[in-house]
């Protein structure tokens, strides 16, 4: 009969009466057909498939109100795994004839129950042959003693499920067996209801309750459509290949799944049919293929999605600000530093007098040429048309993307392996709900686990003793403690999963654990999202990390990861947090909005911090509080609404080529906090310090000082395994000098860099221009802070202040262009082979007692003088150049105060045009060229310090607000 006889939705109406070999034969009858009976998916497909008594809904149990891709694909899946059970053995091929001898598999059917054929399952497993079906009907089977299946059989429970409940405790002893629509409880003398060591069992549809399922050695097990309830639990030991495919469990009251053990090597005939059925689920995850599955995650809470590019910033009043506009509000600043116009004592010099004409542009007639000093590249554009960070008045508008799964798996081997890889014991589909634990592997075992749900536990998965776990795209959510929990060098991949609103950290790392993790959100957490400590380890790359109360990674004790190319945002504290000898790479992120600094580095951190984006903070972009070291390398840092980079004067960090722009407040700030001297007083802050990060891991741990207390009481010490280093980082070398070199402090709302520091400080090679203050401003140095080789051009205000009791060395630097005076200098120390030139106020005045040496400078005013000294100034002012540059400028180009007998003046020269050039005379800046040079060898070379250190590199920050911050550093907060 013709298709087109009929109208269609009249055939589909005669065609839901067929069962379902009908429609598979109607299948084959013609293309058309085979068209008319795929279109009736959503109506007799679905029928069939949710009227057959052995599997359930097939998104059940953690998404059944979700309908499947196709239902007809759903049951054919279903068939194909319902036999695999009886694919026990390959044919063979040897001769033609063999087919003769095949063993036939005509099974009988035996029904137990009241008044059937038997009344015990013992009693039809003793006549049973191979491949017979076992019926049970309605009832309670119970059984004395252990049974044991000999021969492979089908037991299947007749009506609902639920109406047949077996209490026995059954171990196999054949190739393979089958047992659907059953529910299993513990009989009186075991918990074990079910247990095999070299066979294979399906379990289709059955309930365990207050039981436990074990498969040892050789032995496999498919389980779907499974419920584990009232504290029952599946053991893996050492199985080389099992399957638990869309299983629910609940209620445990110790964990639900265990898989311990490595997977034994031999291997029984199931396992080929297994890792079959699961790479049908895994295909997606490999590179090469562009279409994966619809995302199965559901359930995500309504935390900060990613943003756009172009990054708005809150400032607190319901308006969003962009770019400079954060920079136009005024900015209070510590000791008084209003930054809005220069100061009558920035205008007029002490016993100089000075004129200020508004109208008169301010221009030099015989202007000296710098801009081809050492760092004018970057004032100017490049050749193809580009602007360098430091020259653009706009901060930069565009952050790197997160590279996507299949990108990560292109570039590394190892984690392309994993994610291929199929045995031990795998998961997909399962939900884990409302218990003690998930999943925990141990010993060596292997799990992977896909598409699953874990909520409401006290922690989700565990992986420690050299276990190896593979974790894609599940959800892990409302866990009490950690999430997911690796330690003791556990290792493993963990991909595109969602991972959020947890007690504790998202992942907990520690103790020599080394896992890839990949392209996760990981979010919403009631403390940080992931922790590394303990030696812990691990590759963290590419995740949206953003929204946890507090640290997005944090690391400590020895913790040392590599955190690249992730997306840290909108985190309640930092960013990044390295504390307690944490060390970490942390390389190309982008860390923005977030609430106490980008990253925040103290008590002994020591990372490697490289070519990330850390802007739009609402406090300081990086902090580096006391004892802090590390690596700070080629960071763009801009539009905090902090300093750039806050550093207190008790730390050793190295900070080399980052661009630090934008910033409301300082672009380098380094503070001075002396340590309380009272113990009481120290007390107090250790108080502080474990109330605010002591409590870490799993349910019941706290770290006090440098051991980990864990809920069974074991006390395991947090050990400085420095040993055990990753080759991938060369040993370190001690330094004790803080250095600044080659870094941008450009347009920041402030004093470019800001001193008032206890220790010594070297800063070098570096551009200071375009900010809102002073270039640099040095308020407190009472050990020798020096300036080599720097650029400080086109600020606001002064280009250097030094003020009273401060020890300062410049040399080699360029100060040009400046709104105030080149250098003011109120401190000790040497002013020597700098070229201050182009500057509104004089080109270098000393004041106050000052103790000073200004040796071979190039100094050119704009209207002040060259060179003042004011006051009972003592010292040396010898072999200085100094040019005239307006012929109006009445001021001396070099002047001493009449009552100053202290201070000695030797072999300056002063040059001036002669009155009969017409035209600006031949001056140029030579022999050298424009300082900063190109060449530093001339100065003192920053090889002298160790400025490309390669710092090798951990879980949780607490915050606390000091409210006497702002009086002692950080504008917002230190974090303890």
């Amino acid at each position: 009969m013709e298709v087109g006889s009929l109208p269609v939705e009249l055939w589909r109406v005669i065609l839901a009466y067929l069962p379902l070999p009908d429609l598979g034969r109607c299948c084959l009858v013609c293309r058309a057909w085979r068209e008319l009976i795929l279109s009736l998916d959503n109506t007799r497909w679905r029928q069939l498939c949710l009227g057959c008594q052995e599997c359930r809904h097939p998104n059940w149990p953690s998404r059944p109100h979700q309908e499947p891709p196709s239902w007809r694909d759903a049951l054919k899946q279903h068939a194909l795994a319902s036999r695999t059970w009886t694919q026990n053995g390959p044919e063979l091929q040897a001769s033609v004839c063999l087919h003769l001898f095949r063993r036939k598999k005509d099974r009988r059917v035996w029904h137990v129950g009241s008044g059937r054929d038997f009344e015990t399952l013992r009693g039809a497993l003793g006549v049973a042959g191979p491949y017979d079906r076992v019926v049970l009907h309605p009832g309670v089977y119970e059984e004395q003693a252990e049974v044991t299946l000999k021969v492979p059989v089908e037991i299947v429970g007749l009506g609902r499920l639920g109406e047949v409940s077996l209490l026995v405790c059954v171990e196999q002893q054949c190739p393979t067996a089958r047992l659907c629509n059953l529910v299993f409880m513990p009989a009186w003398f075991s918990t074990v209801v079910y247990k095999t060591s070299w066979g294979h069992v399906q379990l289709d549809n059955c309930n365990f309750e207050g039981a436990q399922l074990q498969v040892l050695g050789r032995g496999t097990c498919q389980a779907r459509f499974c419920s584990f309830s009232q504290g029952s639990s599946a053991h893996f030991l050492g199985v080389a290949l099992s399957l638990l495919d869309s299983c629910d469990f609940s209620g445990s009251d110790t964990v639900s799944v265990t898989v311990e053990g490595p997977p034994v090597t031999e291997r029984n005939w199931a396992c080929k049919h297994l890792a079959a059925l699961a790479r049908t689920f895994t295909s997606w995850g490999l590179p090469g293929n562009s279409c994966p599955p619809a995302d199965p995650r559901t359930g995500y809470t309504s935390g900060a999605q990613p943003p756009a590019v172009n990054v708005s910033v809150d400032r607190g009043d319901g308006q969003r600000k962009t770019g400079m506009d954060v920079l136009s509000q005024g900015t209070v600043i510590e000791d008084g530093w209003i930054e809005s116009e220069p100061s009558e004592a920035e205008e007029e010099s002490q016993g100089v007098e000075t004129t200020r004409d508004i109208a008169q542009p301010l221009t030099l007639d015989f202007k000296l040429r710098h801009d081809h000093h050492g760092l004018g590249h970057l004032l100017k554009p490049r050749p193809d048309g580009s602007v360098p960070p430091a020259f653009s008045p706009d901060p930069p508008s565009a952050i790197p993307e997160l590279l996507s799964l299949q990108q990560e798996l292109h570039r590394d081997p190892e984690a392309q392996t994993l994610a291929g890889s199929i045995q031990g014991c795998i998961l997909r589909r399962c939900l884990f709900r409302d218990g003690k634990g998930g999943v925990h592997v141990c010993n060596y075992g292997q799990a992977r686990l896909e598409g699953n749900v874990f909520r409401g536990l006290n922690y989700a998965v565990r992986c420690i003793q050299n276990a190896t776990i593979v974790m894609l795209r599940n959800e892990v959510s409302e866990c009490r403690a950690s999430g997911v929990f690796l330690r003791l060098s556990a290792q493993g991949l963990i991909a595109e999963n969602n991972i959020h609103s947890n007690g504790e950290a998202g992942l907990d790392i520690r103790k020599g654990a080394n896992p890839i993790i990949l392209c996760n959100r990981i979010h919403s957490g009631l403390r940080s999202g992931i922790v590394v400590l303990g030696n812990g380890k691990g590759s963290i790359r590419s995740n949206q990390i953003y929204n946890n109360k507090e640290a997005g990674v944090y690391i400590l004790f020895n913790g040392n990861p590599l955190v690249s190319g992730n997306h840290i945002f909108q985190g309640q504290a930092a960013g990044i947090a390295v504390n307690e000898n944490g060390r970490g790479m942390i390389v190309e992120n982008v860390i923005r909005e977030n609430q106490w600094g980008g990253a925040d580095i103290r008590r002994g951190g020591d990372p490697v911090l490289r070519n990330n984006y850390i802007c739009h903070g609402y406090s300081d972009g990086v902090v580096v509080g006391e004892r802090g070291r590390g690596l700070i390398e080629g960071n763009h840092i801009y539009c905090n609404k902090g300093c750039g980079v806050w550093v207190m004067s008790t730390s050793l960090p190295q900070l080399l080529g980052n661009y630090i722009t934008h910033n409301r407040m300082y672009g380098l700030a380094v503070f001075c906090r002396k340590d309380p001297d009272s113990g009481e007083a120290r007390e107090g802050i250790h108080a502080r310090q474990d109330r605010a990060g002591g409590r870490e891991g799993r349910g019941g741990e706290v770290v006090r000082g440098q051991e980990l207390f864990n809920e069974e009481g074991e006390m395991l010490a947090l050990e400085s395994d420095l040993e055990s280093e990753d080759e991938r980082y060369s040993a370190r070398r001690s330094i004790s000098v803080a250095l600044v070199e080659s870094n941008c402090m450009s347009h920041n709302g402030a004093v470019g860099l800001y001193v008032k520091s206890s220790e010594p400080l070297n800063v070098i090679a570096n551009l200071v221009n375009n900010n809102r203050g002073v270039g640099i401003a040095v308020l407190q140095s009472t050990q020798l802070t020096r300036m080599v080789a720097n650029c400080i051009h086109g600020n606001s205000r002064g280009g250097v202040t030094v003020e009273k009791d401060c020890r300062v060395e410049l040399r080699g630097n360029g100060v040009y262009e400046n709104g105030g005076h080149g250098i003011s200098f109120c401190g000790d120390g040497q002013i020597g082979e700098n070229d201050v030139v182009s500057n509104r106020g004089c080109g270098i005045q000393v004041s106050d007692t000052a103790d000073v040496k200004i040796l071979r400078n190039r100094v050119q005013p704009t209207q002040g003088c060259g060179i003042a000294v004011l006051g009972p100034m003592k010292g040396i002012v010898h072999d200085n150049i100094l040019f005239q540059g307006h012929p109006g400028n009445g001021k001396p180009l070099l002047h001493i105060d009449s009552d100053n007998e202290s201070c000695v003046l030797r072999n300056n020269t002063i040059r001036r045009p002669s009155n009969s050039c017409s035209s600006a005379p031949p001056w140029v800046l030579e022999n050298p060229p424009p300082r900063p040079l190109a060449d530093l060898t001339s100065c003192p070379s920053s090889s002298q310090y160790p400025s490309r250190l390669a710092i090798s590199m951990t879980t949780r920050i607490g915050a606390t607000v000091d409210s006497g911050c702002h009086n002692n550093g950080s504008m917002f907060c230190t974090i303890l």
